[in-house]
């Protein structure tokens, strides 16, 4: 009886994967003195996978979240500082879906420093990670290195990043993205300044480079950025430019428009386009508030971006998140 119960139990068992928090975070700086977790996540359950044939499920060691991040920093910094940061949970949901056998991993998690009650937006992670079965060994094991990987990337970043100036009340957290979008300029000007803008900060506080232009042959197509010297610019140091009215943002296929409607500013392009395979794990894990990897940015620059596209690429509008400059896919 005793063996068969056993039996019973272990078949009935369902498999985990548990989301490790082991990766450092310590603040090298030592401006940090605490952070805080706010757990917003309307589904606490983050979802189940089929690994040969078996459901897996995927979570965190723990049943408190909140505690178990909040313990991580605590044994990584031993030495503080004055800064509170809160990280806000608001959505780590996996879902598997049957007929393409691809599984998605949405997570939209973001930082803010908390001065005297009053919440600063600092940065966060919103995407939707595909994984493929066919091409990844073992779903849901690279899942949970991905999902860990995303929380100590964020917070790492949080200590030092540019917080927003907007405040936001502990009560309107859930309306944070509404708020602090009322207060930058690229999203509220009624004609966006011409220039080359460096990196994304410098596009949404619509201050271009000084001295920087683009270069142009003589069909009018942009061949590079120079700058007031008449040197050629790195890609690396490129965001975009502004020209006409219209921004352009510069991909790995080159400088792509972007258009606007009313969910905001995209690029029609895709993800194999934005981050090619070779690059794919580390950019949509690793990318934060950075901007593209220079890596990726190819040499030739044509402002349609066409010279370079292939022509089975299946293209729709890729969403610009509105307050890091990164893709939503």
């Amino acid at each position: 009886m005793f063996l068969f119960l056993s039996l019973s139990v272990a078949a009935w068992a369902q498999k985990a994967e548990v989301i490790k928090l082991n990766q450092n975070i310590k603040d090298k700086f030592s401006r940090t003195k605490s952070l805080t977790v706010i757990d917003n996540r309307q589904d606490k359950n983050i979802g189940t996978v089929t690994y040969k044939g078996e459901p897996v499920d995927i979570k965190f060691s723990g049943s408190d979240l909140k505690s178990e991040v909040e313990s991580w920093f605590a044994e990584d910094n031993k030495t503080r500082g004055n800064n509170d940061i809160v990280l806000l949970l608001e959505e780590i949901k996996v879902s598997e879906f049957t007929e393409t056998r691809l599984t998605k991993a949405k997570v939209r998690i973001s930082s803010f420093i908390n001065r005297n009650g009053k919440y600063y937006f600092i940065n966060r992670y919103n995407n939707t990670l595909d994984f493929n079965p066919k091409v990844t060994p073992n779903v849901p094991r690279t899942i949970s290195i991905a999902l860990s990987t995303i929380l100590s990337t964020l917070i790492n970043d949080s200590y030092s990043h540019i917080a927003f100036s907007t405040p936001v009340a502990e009560s309107e957290l859930d309306h944070y993205e509404t708020i602090a979008s009322r207060n930058i300029r690229y999203l509220n000007v009624p004609e966006l300044t011409p220039g080359v803008y460096t990196d994304f900060r410098s596009f949404y506080l619509q201050k271009p480079k000084e001295g920087y232009y683009v270069d142009k042959n003589k069909k009018g197509k942009v061949t590079g950025v120079k700058n007031a010297e008449h040197l050629t610019v790195s890609g690396e140091e490129i965001f975009g430019y502004v020209e006409d009215g219209k921004a352009y943002r510069l991909t790995p296929v080159g400088f792509l428009e972007m258009q606007k409607d009313d969910k905001g500013y995209y690029v029609v392009s895709s993800r194999l386009e934005l981050f090619p395979p070779q690059n794919n794990s580390g950019m949509m894990i690793g990318a934060m508030a950075g901007g593209m990897v220079g890596a990726l940015i190819g040499a030739a620059i044509d402002s349609s971006g066409s010279a370079k596209r292939r022509p089975d690429t299946e293209l729709s509008n890729v969403y610009i998140d509105p307050l890091t400059g990164e893709y939503s896919f």
